[in-house]
């Protein structure tokens, strides 16, 4: 599934690092086996260069896959030579950088290969949480290759030319390509199973990049860097948008930059990485829905588990009224729920909840409550917090009353504006407690910067 005219391996890493600065290791490195007229085959590099360098003034190991050589596909040295690299990166305390274009298990080396697989997967559960791990997708990745890259942080696809599968689209049963092709970066994005999807391999690169000077080197060092804006910033009109996530998040952000992860999956919650003041952050954030899905919820909690691995303070905008009603989600919704606020309450680093619109039931409990452990929530002053909107409470509570009054639509009127006023207001909620302070949303983001350096972040 390869293109030709794409970059080729070492053009990828030339791309990526700054100028002069790769290292290759293993250069020399190629396969042993002799088996099925393998030994007339050359296979420079056994398939793969591998090294480190420099990208944005930060030390980075990188595997670039060569699909010139039998495809890129893995055999035994190809493997060692990646496991020997995160071997490095660890020691190091850097991030891995693998750009994959692999037609997948190299067949004729058969049961070394395969063994070639196992070491690849123990190297990257051995980094997991110790050190970053991008995976872009720029050819073919399918079979055992797709599954490794599902052990990265972050994984980025060039929707050009790039394909990820486990089982190919016409492997499929009843399914062709030219129907559904499961292996494009739209269908993967859409299962969640692409944080980013980029057009073209240089802005795979550039996003590469980025991705590498907002991220911590590994799980022992802050993500810090300089401040490009003013902390004091007011957020004018922020109140207009605050149920629009996605755009309240680009407002706060430094320099109004948001980098949106997994976009397409779950779209009722929205998670990605920004800078306040010089310091990274996760951010998680219902949309203008206002509804948990198990999507949704599944989501957050990778998200929330891979902040705290790293030591990044988690965010978050609650704007949540209850659950998504529907006999699929039904099956499942519960579990979704109950493992997404299992990690917002075991997560060690600074969370920081922002109540921007309605916040009702165990839903809001579940969204980074302080119920469960924020280290502080806010509200805005137009927030509502409580049980269920006031208007359906009113008609639970005073049935019998409603019943009889003359005027029944002023009469619940009535009954919800005084259950708003003693149970559903952000004040009320402050008043017992549950909200450490009521604030004007134009003033969310120096709030927010406060609240870190409160913590110690920066």
């Amino acid at each position: 599934m390869s293109n030709s005219a794409k970059m080729s391996a070492r053009e990828r890493i030339e791309n990526l690092v700054e100028a002069n600065s790769f290292v290759e290791i293993g250069r020399m490195v190629t396969k042993r086996n002799t088996d099925f007229n393998m030994r007339e085959k050359a296979v420079p590099a056994d398939g793969v260069i591998t090294g480190y360098g420099v990208v944005e003034d930060n030390l980075v190991y990188v595997y670039s896959q060569d699909v010139t050589a039998m495809n890129g596909s893995v055999g035994e040295m190809h493997a060692k030579k990646i496991a020997s690299l995160y071997e490095m990166a660890i020691k190091a305390g850097a991030p891995v950088i693998g750009l994959i274009d692999c037609a997948g298990i190299r067949v004729e080396e058969a049961l070394d290969a395969l063994a070639g697989f196992g070491d690849i997967y123990m190297a990257k559960i051995k980094a997991s949480g110790v050190i970053p791990q991008i995976s872009a997708i720029l050819g073919s990745c399918g079979g055992g290759v797709a599954i490794s890259s599902k052990f990265s942080d972050i994984t980025l696809m060039d929707s050009v030319g790039g394909h990820l599968f486990v089982n190919s689209p016409n492997a499929l049963d009843g399914n062709r390509t030219e129907a559904c092709d499961t292996s494009s970066a739209d269908y993967q994005a859409e299962a969640g199973n692409v944080d980013i999807v980029c057009r073209g391999e240089e802005e795979v690169l550039s996003q590469i990049r980025e991705l590498i000077q907002i991220l911590p080197a590994n799980a022992g060092t802050a993500a810090e860097g300089a401040v490009t804006d003013d902390k004091n910033r007011v957020l004018d009109g922020f109140s207009g948008y605050a149920t629009d996530a996605k755009e309240a998040l680009t407002q706060i952000a430094d320099s109004n930059h948001f980098v949106e992860l997994k976009a397409e999956y779950g779209k009722e919650m929205v998670t990605g990485l920004m800078v306040l003041d010089g310091t990274t952050v996760g951010a998680v954030a219902n949309t203008k829905e206002g509804v948990l899905s198990t999507a949704g919820c599944k989501k957050a909690e990778q998200f929330v588990y891979f902040c705290d691995s790293f030591g990044i303070p988690v965010i978050t905008l609650t704007n949540v009224k209850g659950y998504a009603a529907t006999k699929e989600e039904e099956k499942t919704i519960s579990q979704a729920v109950a493992d997404m606020t299992y990690a917002f309450a075991s997560a060690d680093v600074p969370r920081v909840n922002v109540i921007t619109g309605e916040a009702y039931g165990s839903a809001y409990v579940a969204m980074n409550s302080k119920h469960i452990g924020a280290d502080l929530c806010l509200a805005l002053d137009s927030a509502k917090v409580g049980v269920m909107d006031a208007q359906v409470a009113a008609k639970i509570m005073c049935e019998d009353e409603i019943a009889k009054a003359k005027d029944k639509k002023a009469a619940i009127a009535e009954k919800a504006k005084a259950y708003e006023e003693l149970q559903n207001g952000a004040e009320a909620a402050a008043k017992r407690g549950y909200v450490d302070n009521v604030i004007e949303g134009e003033t969310v983001r120096k709030h927010l910067i406060y609240a870190l350096q409160m913590f110690g972040v920066r």
